[in-house]
């Protein structure tokens, strides 16, 4: 995929997969069975620089280029799946203040960011308010110099290990989406408990922050009160693409497995790899990876290229490459046999963390209903 590139876009592509074989490899085991953030896998991010790709330039990093993100996302993603929550959640906690911040929230949070001294998230995802935002019920009430807080969200990655939280809360009951601000929220604010945690099938950093009477100053909310959804999709389409490139990079390390696997396996005297089945596999794994690469750096140019809306292209990125890597990743486990489920292997682990990318940020369904829209639309 490397022709679509620039020159520095195919050094930055080197750089983070010798990074990623090299520092991230031997921990990655460890760390992708953790529900916490890895200080270490951190480190490691911060010192190579790749953090500072999820901020703008003047506030300490390299500038937000989607294909970019992209890049280092597919190679963090073949070898590690938490280095890849820990680098894109840096960006998709920040850009809120990015977007509508005033200069002082953007100097006092974004530098920290992009050296990694601090960690971000993005508060918006509720128990009853996925998909349907509109059905939040976290509220903030202004009161006198302040903002009350009260409510709940969850699956919120990076939650108990963030510092800075860009929390989503309603704001004017009857004003619909005009309705919802945005707030920066920092952790050990009083009525704030950033605690609970989540269990998933695959370990997560991720929980379930509660907000009780929790007061944060005026001056937090980002934007103007009821900029909050526009902040947010314009977060989400921003980043959407991303995913893509998440789900390719899972895609790849199973695709290679199976590869390699094939090879190496005898069934009655010849390799795996012989048998017309197992090529009819591995050709279909190898079209769909293309086409998900073609797609997610469509979408990742243009948006880099100024078309503001990329709405549909992010959707179609965000839907064929995550459905794609789940049947790349299925089939890969399919070739392994009996050796794909054992617990620990690569393939099996892929297998439990690429179901959750076909949901966060956008369920498939959301994107075909959104890509019909625009459609419609068009």
């Amino acid at each position: 995929m490397d022709f679509t590139l620039t020159p520095q876009q195919q050094t930055l592509r080197h750089q983070v997969r010798a990074l990623a074989q090299e520092q991230i490899a031997p921990i990655a085991a460890e760390v992708d069975e953790s529900s916490r953030v890895s200080p270490e896998l951190m480190r490691i991010l911060s010192d190579a620089g790749l953090l500072r790709h999820t901020v703008p330039a003047e506030y300490g990093g390299h500038g937000i280029q989607v294909t970019n993100l992209c890049i280092i996302r597919e190679e963090l993603a073949q070898v590690c799946g938490q280095a890849d929550t820990n680098f894109i959640m840096q960006g998709l906690g920040s850009f809120p203040i990015t977007l509508g911040g005033t200069e002082e929230q953007k100097e006092r949070y974004l530098p920290s960011i992009a050296n990694g001294s601090a960690i971000a998230a993005f508060a918006l995802t509720e128990p009853h308010a996925g998909s349907d935002v509109m059905s939040m019920r976290t509220t903030a009430v202004a009161e006198d110099d302040e903002w009350r807080l009260n409510g709940s969200k969850k699956f919120i990655s990076q939650a108990g290990d963030a510092h800075t939280y860009t929390v989503f809360a309603r704001t004017d009951p009857a004003a619909g989406s005009r309705g919802i601000s945005a707030f920066i929220v920092e952790a050990g604010t009083p009525g704030f408990d950033d605690s609970p945690r989540l269990d998933l099938m695959a370990p997560h950093p991720i929980g379930a922050p509660v907000f009780t009477d929790c007061r944060i100053p005026y001056t937090n909310i980002i934007g103007e009160p009821g900029q909050g959804i526009r902040l947010a999709l314009g977060t989400l389409n921003t980043f959407r693409t991303t995913v893509a490139a998440a789900a390719i990079g899972m895609a790849q390390a199973a695709y290679d497995a199976a590869m390699e696997y094939s090879k190496e396996r005898m069934i009655s005297g010849q390799p795996l790899s012989d048998l017309q089945a197992t090529q009819f596999k591995l050709a279909d794994m190898a079209v769909s990876l293309e086409a998900a690469r073609l797609l997610c750096y469509k979408a990742a140019w243009l948006k880099d290229s100024g078309q503001e809306n990329v709405i549909k292209e992010a959707s179609y990125a965000k839907l064929f490459a995550t459905e794609a890597a789940s049947r790349i990743i299925n089939e890969s486990v399919q070739i392994h046999g009996g050796a794909g489920l054992e617990k620990g292997s690569r393939v099996e682990q892929l297998y439990r963390e690429i179901r959750a990318l076909t949901i966060y940020e956008g369920t498939s369904e959301v994107q075909r209903q959104t890509i019909a829209r625009q459609l419609l639309r068009e």
